[in-house]
């Protein structure tokens, strides 16, 4: 299904009496409808590579804010002409400093806040809030404000309504804006903020908007590894509802791994690992440790040492519980056409050598598609157990996830989130101290 706009054209009003419309809007609906009894979005949603796009006319109008395929095409086409590595993202934020133009287009209509996907105007949310900060260096604050209903589908029940308000213009006018946010909270309903950027690219802002009460959707494939981990232990030692979209995008490679060893003779492999090799997409390292620290955590190893430190592999020890030591390695690969997600794992080995010799060595190889299991295959598997199991990289939308995690989270972050962060954050220092 396409995403949905506002049923009414957003009103533009002054920031001060956007409660009091808000309030008569509701109470002067001839169904008498109060709005949704569900929860509150704020959004982040800079959308600083899509701006300019459109603004120097590399790719039509308007600005909504999402992941489109003509955005990401012109982003790859601006990384093949221009001075960046084949394997940059084509979402990087150094795209948009290679988008060269003499002149932006003005008055380009932006949607941010008014293009709403199915998937998240299904959940029926109260209240959307769009903070949508703007390119240009001189711009007013706008504030607009509409009611929406999600389209009901056929058959269906009675929907709940909600409204949206947009905050839009520079980063001086959006934090001139940013004290009428909170009045716009329902107390009574939990309150979600989605950092729909990167999380190292306007610190004030987040700390503003991430109130300890408030949970918090974030992307820590999205910013430098040190400041992504940061950010995440303290969120999560402070008690705060985290989640994060890197973590989610794991689930299949935990899943399939779970799986492999699910049956009882191969349980006692998972007592014997000596290697674990993980390749990712790029250089952003996050996912790799974030999976690493997992399987660490999982099986009750302790950090040793940092053994290797280069920008394109890391290797790390870790101790198991019998005192034996067991190497984790994670490669950068340029990957010719890499993924919109910075640092996706693309393949994953495991080696398990019985130390008493009454069992065969096991290598469990999982990779995103056949070429990559070939490559991990190299290396002196001939004579081992050899399990093999493609992990298809996931296709949803951003906004799929999204609505995942609003419809699933109890509002706690995930225990194996929890285990895992301080572990990927003890390696990456490790790792840091080292170079």
């Amino acid at each position: 299904m396409s995403p949905q706009l506002t049923l009414q054209t957003p009103l533009q009003l002054p920031p001060a009496e956007i409660p009091t419309y808000l309030e008569q809007l509701w109470s002067h609906d001839e169904r008498g409808d109060q709005g949704a009894n569900t929860f509150c979005l704020i959004v982040w949603q800079p959308a600083w590579i899509e701006q300019k796009l459109v603004k120097t006319g590399k790719i039509p109008g308007p600005v909504v804010g999402s992941q489109r395929n003509d955005l990401i095409q012109a982003a790859r086409e601006i990384i093949l002409k221009g001075d960046l590595p084949n394997s940059t993202s084509p979402l990087d934020f150094r795209v948009q400093s290679s988008i060269q133009s003499e002149e932006l287009i003005k008055n380009v209509e932006d949607l941010r806040g008014q293009h709403i996907d199915t998937s998240i105007s299904n959940l029926q949310p109260r209240r959307l809030i769009t903070i949508a900060p703007t390119i240009e260096e001189e711009n007013n604050l706008e504030t607009l404000v509409a009611a929406y209903c999600p389209l009901p589908e056929e058959g269906g029940g009675k929907t709940a309504c909600g409204d949206v308000i947009v905050l839009r213009g520079n980063k001086t006018a959006i934090n001139d804006g940013l004290k009428i946010v909170e009045t716009l909270v329902p107390d009574e309903l939990p309150s979600w903020l989605w950092w729909n950027g990167r999380i190292d690219e306007a610190p004030e802002f987040l700390n503003a908007l991430a109130l300890p009460s408030r949970r918090l959707i974030v992307d820590t494939a999205l910013g430098e590894p040190i400041v992504c981990l940061n950010l995440l232990l303290q969120r999560i030692q402070s008690g705060q509802a985290v989640n994060d979209l890197n973590w989610l995008r794991l689930r299949g490679w935990r899943e399939t791994l779970a799986m492999v060893f699910d049956p009882l003779q191969r349980r006692n492999a998972l007592d014997n690992l000596q290697k674990i090799d993980i390749d990712i997409d790029g250089s952003q390292t996050v996912q790799g440790l974030l999976l690493a620290a997992w399987i660490a955590d999982r099986l009750n190893w302790k950090l040793e040492k940092c053994i290797f430190s280069k920008t394109d592999q890391l290797k790390v020890s870790f101790l198991r519980p019998d005192k034996i030591l067991v190497e984790i390695g994670i490669t950068s690969l340029p990957i010719g056409k890499p993924s919109i997600n910075p640092g996706q794992i693309v393949g994953l080995r495991l080696i398990s050598k019985d130390k008493n010799k009454q069992k065969n060595d096991i290598c469990v190889i999982l990779a995103s598609e056949s070429g990559e299991c070939m490559r991990l295959e190299a290396g002196g598997m001939a004579r081992m157990e050899l399990i093999e199991q493609v992990v298809p990289i996931q296709k949803n939308s951003l906004e799929n996830d999204v609505a995942r995690l609003l419809s699933s989270s109890r509002g706690n972050t995930s225990p194996l989130l929890a285990s895992a962060t301080p572990i990927a954050k003890e390696m990456l220092d490790l790792i840091n101290q080292a170079k």
